[in-house]
Order: C-alpha cells, then sequence, then structure tokens
C-alpha cells in the first residue's frame, strides 16, 4: 500500500522556533505546517495522510499536553514530539506515559530532533498500512450475506461442517458452499488465516464451539 509524503505539524508560539523547525524539516525532504497556537491548528486538524507533530509545551490558551489529550480523544493517531524551554522531569513522564514519542528542550538539537522525527514518522506510517489494510478486509466482510456470516461465525468457532449443518438446519452440501464463498470474499489462504482476520476485527466465535 503506498503512503503519501510525511508531513510535520510544528505547534509552537514562538515564531522563531516555527520558523527554524520548517526549514530544518524542509532541509530532509519532509513538508512542515506550521501553527502558532492550539486554537490554530484544530481550525485546521488534519483527518489524513502521515506524519508528527511538534509541540510546544508552554502556549496561551490550550497547553501542550491539554492539546495532546484532547488529540487523543479525538481519535487523531499522529505522534507527538514535545518541545519545551524548561525541563520538567514529572511533564516529560506524563507525556510519555500519554504515547509522547520524545520530550525535547530548547534550544532543540536537530541530531536529537531528526531522528525523533523519523520515528515518529515510522511508527505513523506502520499504523496508517496497518489501518488501510484492515479497512480494507472490513469491506470485504462487508460483501458476506447474512448466513454467511452465520457461518464464518461456526467455522472460526471450531466447528465440523456437519455441526455447523445440525446447528443452522441446513445440508452440509450448503455449509461447503457457504464456507467456500466465504473463504474467497474475505481473501483467507487457510482457516488459521481466517481465525487471525476475525480475530483482527474483533469478530466473535459462535458460541458453544471451540477452536482446534
Amino acid at each position: 500500500m503506498d503512503t503519501p509524503q510525511a508531513t510535520v505539524y510544528i505547534i509552537d508560539d514562538e515564531a522563531q522556533v516555527c520558523a527554524g523547525l520548517a526549514r530544518l524539516v524542509r532541509s530532509v525532504g519532509l513538508q512542515p505546517q506550521t501553527f502558532t497556537d492550539a486554537a490554530q491548528f484544530l481550525a485546521h486538524v488534519p483527518t489524513e495522510g502521515v506524519g508528527c507533530i511538534l509541540l510546544d509545551v508552554n502556549m496561551p490558551g490550550m497547553s501542550g499536553p491539554e492539546l495532546h489529550l484532547h488529540l487523543s480523544e479525538m481519535g487523531l493517531s499522529f505522534p507527538v514530539i514535545y518541545l519545551t524551554g524548561v525541563g520538567n522531569v514529572p511533564l516529560s513522564v506524563q507525556a510519555m506515559k500519554r504515547g509522547a514519542v520524545d520530550f525535547l528542550e530548547k534550544p532543540i538539537d536537530a541530531e536529537l530532533l531528526l531522528p525523533a522525527i523519523d520515528k515518529a514518522i515510522a511508527l505513523h506510517r506502520e499504523r496508517y498500512v496497518h489501518d488501510g489494510r484492515l479497512a480494507e478486509i472490513q469491506g470485504r466482510f462487508g460483501k458476506l450475506s447474512a448466513r454467511e456470516r452465520e457461518v464464518l461465525a461456526h467455522v472460526i468457532a471450531g466447528r465440523l461442517n456437519k455441526q455447523i449443518a445440525y446447528d443452522l438446519g441446513i445440508a452440509e452440501k450448503t455449509v461447503k458452499v457457504h464456507r467456500g464463498r466465504v473463504m474467497a470474499k474475505v481473501g483467507a489462504r487457510s482457516l488459521a488465516h481466517l481465525v487471525h482476520i476475525c480475530d483482527e476485527l474483533g469478530i466473535e466465535a459462535a458460541a458453544g464451539g471451540g477452536r482446534n
């Protein structure tokens, strides 16, 4: 799956800092976008694409940690790198627990920042590909008929064709047909692969069965 060019979102109330970081980001072939406060960023918050956020801790209005929490509640998955003018161990620990990639002190050292950006973007590319693959698989499952979904639930529970036929009150031959269609529509290579896909999507097995 192809991924778009990465964008680095720089949120800092100091214009000179934004400009300097933007130049640095461009120098390594990445696309910067700068914002002077949380409100400005939220007015143009990205909903797709790949990248990361460089987030100042202390800003007027909504602080960096407050914005990070808000973005998490929105379900925005862009990794965050905190930038701060004053070292604060408790705050850095809290930031890392919240999922921040790094917590760097100003003035920012390019030799520390660039590897952190690389790491953050690599993490987001993985999420982007993973989420895209799951969306594609969900689309395949959406093509299953109601009966095929019933058969699927029994199949991943480890039920034999004859057991499924008895439970659903249909012929064993019909179960085989539905089972084959399920495998084809979902793109499963084997029963183990089908079970793995269902686990990823949170599809539950029929009650009363036990996987082999």
